[in-house]
């Protein structure tokens, strides 16, 4: 069970404010996602053998913003519902799901770092199962300080368990291997190039 670890947490100012709370996440996402090059990770994206069901490349970049800021949402609506409480215990659970909040954005955050720029997909598979596990866990104490902030976290949390299957399914069908898989550009150019030279 994880405790309120001032040191590791985000400072309460910043949940009390929805602004702030909201836009945090969806900045921080949003700048990983750009510093990873959207079009080079797309081609790497494409070029992995997929398990079934997988979504195609742009719906992650609609999905992820409306994720984080019902994350930070969620994050506002605990926060100022357990610092302005007389339940004391509410007012615990807020401050020990605030601690599991920054673990979990934490964890989002290094997760395409891991897979796209360092191809590491075991270890960024075990990542996205320990922010799964975080994430389920800070749902159920949030919920229990405000039903709204755990209803927040349940679309997120969905997405995590499918994001965690595309993550080991991905791994497992390229030998948990990536370097290397990029597409090449070129490949239709060079098949046509040969088709003429062989007609002429």
């Amino acid at each position: 069970m994880t405790s309120f670890i001032p040191s590791i947490t985000l400072p309460g100012f910043i949940f009390e404010q929805p602004a702030a709370s909201i836009l945090l996440p969806v900045l921080l996402g949003s700048g990983v996602g750009f510093a990873m090059r959207p079009k080079e990770t797309q081609k790497t994206y494409m070029a992995l053998k997929q398990p079934p069901y997988r979504p195609p490349p742009q719906i992650f970049g609609i999905m992820w913003p409306i994720l984080y800021g019902l994350m930070g949402f969620s994050a506002y609506r605990a926060w100022t519902t357990g610092m302005n409480t007389f339940d004391a215990h509410k007012t615990q659970l807020a401050k020990q799901g605030a601690t599991l909040y920054t673990i979990q954005l934490g964890l989002n955050l290094i997760w395409m770092p891991l897979f796209f720029k360092y191809q590491r997909p075991i270890e960024a598979t075990v990542d996205i199962v320990a922010l799964t596990g975080v994430t389920g866990y800070l749902t159920y104490i949030w919920g229990q300080v405000d039903e709204v902030a755990g209803w927040a976290l349940a679309p997120y949390l969905g997405w995590l368990c499918f994001a965690t299957y595309l993550s080991a399914g991905v791994g497992y069908l390229n030998d948990w291997d990536l370097a290397g898989k990029e597409r090449p550009t070129s490949t239709k150019t060079h098949s046509t190039k040969y088709v003429d030279e062989k007609d002429a």
